[in-house]
């Protein structure tokens, strides 16, 4: 038992910089054209050992309509161009060893794509942007969050008398 307990802790350690390095993501990660669908971008931690002080996510353009959710003691900004919202910041305090998550309904484009979100953290005078958008076959380092928006459905047989 006595080499058991130092090997969990040192795998315990090693997972520490993969906790480090985790992204914010959205959630659900797939959803289906043309739907209205609720999602959450989901924050693990902070920057560092700093509590997020900001998020600011930009939609994408192909984004149909966008409402975000209001959160209980952060303030709440939405950008818009020609009437069509164009990005969100939550304006509050989470603790570095805290996870939350920031959520909007969508109405989705009707056609199949991947969307991306380019999100910046802030964390008081630091901050982390998760704005990469990968290549075909590439993994990004700072990956924007990703919807992948699904063919519609077929429809459904309809019983006619």
């Amino acid at each position: 038992m006595g080499v058991l307990k130092p090997w969990l802790m040192a795998a315990a350690f090693a997972a520490l910089p993969g906790l480090a390095t985790a992204h914010v993501a959205a959630d659900p990660g797939r959803a289906q054209a043309g739907a209205y669908q609720a999602v959450v971008f989901r924050v693990g931690h902070g920057c560092g050992e700093a509590a997020t002080t900001a998020l600011r996510i930009e939609l994408p353009t192909e984004m149909a309509s966008a409402r975000p959710q209001p959160k209980p003691g952060w303030t709440l900004e939405i950008e818009r161009q020609d009437g069509k919202v164009t990005a969100v910041t939550w304006r509050g305090e989470l603790p570095d060893d805290q996870f939350d998550e920031f959520a909007m309904l969508f109405k989705l484009p009707d056609q199949p794509a991947t969307l991306y979100f380019p999100t910046v953290q802030s964390c008081g005078a630091d901050e982390s942007q998760w704005t990469e958008i990968p290549s075909a076959g590439e993994r990004a380092s700072h990956p924007a969050p990703a919807l992948v928006v699904t063919p519609k459905a077929a429809a459904a047989e309809t019983h006619q008398h």
